[in-house]
């Protein structure tokens, strides 16, 4: 029995897997109280909560898997920087520390939050056909993960980052402080700070609108998807936006590595689904070298469980 967390801003997700079968999950809120211990309380507790449900205890476990935003240094079980976490801006011994809150003698493997679930799509999901994929989510930033010769390629620790791909040099601001980056056009973050930019301008959207009325903090992928559907023109343009910096990334992502698919994934990209992914792969396919056999481009099988099952194998495979 292995056991899998996505550590999230907003959200922890566990699952319990045995073999390669979810037998229990648990999915709570990330604490907002900015101390890393109730986090780490709190991932302890999804843990005993998906045990429970496997019919099992802490017993049986043989190990656990996290994936986490930020600097990982999987040696130690440290997580840095990892800023959309609450209390977790600084240096965190997360895996040492969930050991002892767990009793002491479990194994925690560390990995990057976009990567695990790259690794739980490649291994139990949507990319099982294929030995060498890259898989790109969608969410607040843009993460991306490599699959190369059916192993997860972690290069000197920043191995697929597609996110800070250039697609138009000198072009917006992207989080990291550079100009042009994927992540500019299509990270939800920045796609809602080009709205508000719009917004001053004169432009109108219903975004902000159905944002309140959800009573949510920031614009999400659903307020998105449920602006598309009302016919929003500026959302239309954000998503357009969207989808010509993502074809520039991934035809160039192709050409460079050959890939035999590319999996589609993250909050943004789960809930646009394939109509969004069809327009990505039209506009990709005057930019392929070898046009005559491009990537097979794929929505996830497992949805917002793929990081835990990701970080579950993870934990299997140590």
């Amino acid at each position: 029995m292995t056991v899998g967390v996505d550590l999230g801003g907003t959200k922890i997700q566990t699952v319990a897997l045995r073999g390669m079968k979810v037998v229990g999950s648990a999915r709570v809120p990330t604490p907002q109280s900015g101390v890393a211990e109730n986090v780490i309380q709190a991932i302890a507790g999804t843990i005993h909560v998906a045990l429970r449900q496997a019919g099992t205890d802490a017993a049986a476990l043989s190990g656990v898997g996290i994936g986490s935003p930020g600097e990982i240094d999987a040696a130690e079980g440290v997580v840095r920087q990892a800023g959309n976490v609450p209390g977790f801006s600084g240096s965190i011994k997360l895996g040492p520390l969930l050991a002892r809150a767990l009793g002491g003698g479990v194994k925690v493997k560390l990995e990057n939050d976009v990567r695990v679930g790259v690794l739980g799509e490649h291994r139990a999901g949507a990319g099982r056909p294929y030995k060498n994929m890259l898989g790109v989510w969608l969410g607040t930033g843009v993460g991306g993960g490599l699959i190369l010769d059916g192993e997860l390629h972690d290069g000197r620790g920043a191995a697929g980052e597609i996110g800070h791909v250039v697609v138009k040099p000198g072009g917006r601001r992207c989080g990291c402080g550079r100009r042009g980056c994927l992540e500019a056009y299509a990270g939800r973050a920045r796609m809602e700070r080009r709205a508000h930019k719009l917004v001053r301008r004169g432009q109108k959207t219903v975004l902000f609108e159905i944002m309140r009325k959800q009573g949510k903090p920031r614009v999400t992928s659903g307020v998105y998807t449920r602006a598309l559907k009302q016919g929003d023109e500026l959302t239309k343009q954000l998503l357009a936006d969207a989808a010509w910096a993502l074809s520039i990334a991934l035809s160039s992502a192709q050409n460079l590595l050959d890939l035999e698919a590319i999996v589609v994934g993250g909050g943004l990209g789960e809930e646009l689904g394939q109509p969004f992914i069809d327009r990505v792969v039209k506009q990709m396919a005057p930019h392929l070298f070898a046009d005559d056999h491009p990537p097979v481009v794929l929505p996830t099988e497992l949805g917002d469980l793929s990081g835990a099952v990701g970080a579950a194998l993870l934990a299997d495979e140590a």
